[in-house]
């Protein structure tokens, strides 16, 4: 196996995942971010797939923090469904575990690689990963937050929430 076909073999990996958690979480509104992340990575495995063949299409970003922002736009109605804020804190920490995980992958790749074209496909999927990161990372600090630091609202600098 090749690092293309291995990179491929992990972004199905990773799909598998996102959706055996959308599916153990189809009550609550984890369950969309999980159909999300697993959509991002058939799409990502299906360019690499591509790219193996030697076909290079257009490639199409999108506004991840967007769909996303859907997802948190009714959580008022998904309250009885919540998921518990610890299991949903380990779940965004294997996740972005995972991405960054795929970020180094990409990175080696890109190196590797001697094709402009090639290079700009690494850089594309270099830039979703870490995209999906940051957003875990976000998800992250709005599940710790609280748990971090109390302070009085009179005195000392915060940071906006």
């Amino acid at each position: 196996m090749n690092n293309l076909e291995f990179a491929i073999a992990m972004e199905k990996e990773g799909e598998r995942y996102y959706l055996a958690q959308a599916e153990s979480n189809k009550d609550n509104s984890l369950n969309k971010v999980c159909l999300l992340m697993a959509e991002d990575e058939r799409k990502h495995a299906k360019i690499l797939a591509d790219l193996l063949k030697g076909k290079r299409e257009k490639l199409e970003d999108r506004d991840f923090f967007m769909d996303l922002k859907s997802v948190f736009d009714n959580l008022e109605e998904t309250k009885d469904g919540a998921v518990d804020a610890k299991s949903q804190l380990e779940f965004y920490k294997d996740a972005q575990e995972k991405e960054k995980e795929s970020i180094e992958l990409y990175l080696k790749l890109r190196d590797a690689s001697c094709l402009k074209e090639d290079v700009e496909i690494y850089d594309f999927l270099i830039a979703q990963e870490k995209e999906h990161y940051e957003v875990l990372g976000e998800l992250i600090k709005l599940l710790t937050h609280g748990e971090e630091w109390v302070e009085s609202p009179e005195f000392g600098l915060r940071e906006d929430y």
